[in-house]
């Protein structure tokens, strides 16, 4: 009889288990086909092995509290992320990705099906988060962008980057002589346009620029005038009345203005 008793006591001990675990399973949200991996089960205490005994008369021991150093502070803890939105992508089977910012190198994803969260794959630490619900594939990579694709298709392969070469300008400048007998070199360089205002021996005089668009030098003036998108290069002979010449940044003379004498 005590035989049968134990017998029957297991059976109904083990029922219990088996029913708590599918109301586990029934209770788990829509989102968890997403899950990489399942939960792993908490260790299960088999009947028939004995616990060990707790004497009532023996108080328990408790482990020693190390105080804190004096002076010492608590350590804060570190706070957590923002999320910031970043955009939102749509999967390949009309489903959406949500994707957010928590920091740096750390991404998250919200798949949603209308207003229903699937689930949030989360990548973190330079590594990719994968997940796939009813044949949609979808991938979170590292720098938060999303790939889908459904079984069946191809798998989307990363574009590569195209190089795009950048455009030197060179810089080309030529030199002539002005009416002074000065000479001007005018180049056309990287920063622009500008004129170095020089005599016969090479000694620079001064630089005109667009920020420093005119010069004056023992009577004459220098100066760069815009017209439209060109820039002319004007010699005036203050000395001689007002006589100009213009030039472009070819070399060329373009325009000349004389001054009737006064009478």
């Amino acid at each position: 009889m005590r035989n049968t008793r134990r017998t029957t006591r297991r059976t109904t001990l083990r029922s219990v288990a088996v029913a708590a675990g599918a109301a586990t399973l029934l209770a788990l949200p829509v989102g968890s086909a997403f899950a990489d991996s399942p939960a792993v089960p908490e260790p299960e205490v088999l009947p028939g092995i004995e616990q060990p005994s707790v004497d009532p008369s023996v108080p328990p021991t408790t482990a020693p509290t190390t105080p804190p150093p004096v002076g010492s502070k608590p350590v804060a803890k570190p706070k957590p992320g923002v999320r910031t939105y970043v955009t939102a992508v749509k999967l390949a089977d009309g489903s959406v990705a949500k994707v957010y910012r928590i920091g740096s190198n750390h991404y998250e994803a919200d798949i949603l099906a209308g207003s229903t969260k699937l689930d949030t794959l989360v990548s973190k630490g330079g590594a990719a988060s994968y997940g796939q619900n009813n044949g949609l594939h979808v991938v979170l990579q590292p720098n938060g962008t999303v790939t889908s694709w459904m079984d069946g298709s191809p798998k989307p392969q990363p574009q590569p980057k195209r190089y795009v070469k950048p455009e030197i300008r060179k810089e080309s400048s030529v030199r002539i002589a002005l009416p002074d007998w000065r000479v001007a070199k005018l180049v056309d360089g990287t920063h622009g346009k500008r004129a170095e205002i020089s005599r016969p021996d090479g000694r620079l005089l001064a630089v005109i620029d667009p920020e420093r668009p005119s010069t004056y030098q023992d009577g004459w003036t220098y100066k760069l005038v815009r017209d439209g998108k060109r820039v002319k290069f004007v010699v005036i002979d203050g000395k001689g009345g007002g006589n100009s010449w213009v030039y472009d940044f070819n070399g060329r003379l373009i325009e000349k203005y004389t001054v009737a004498p006064a009478r």
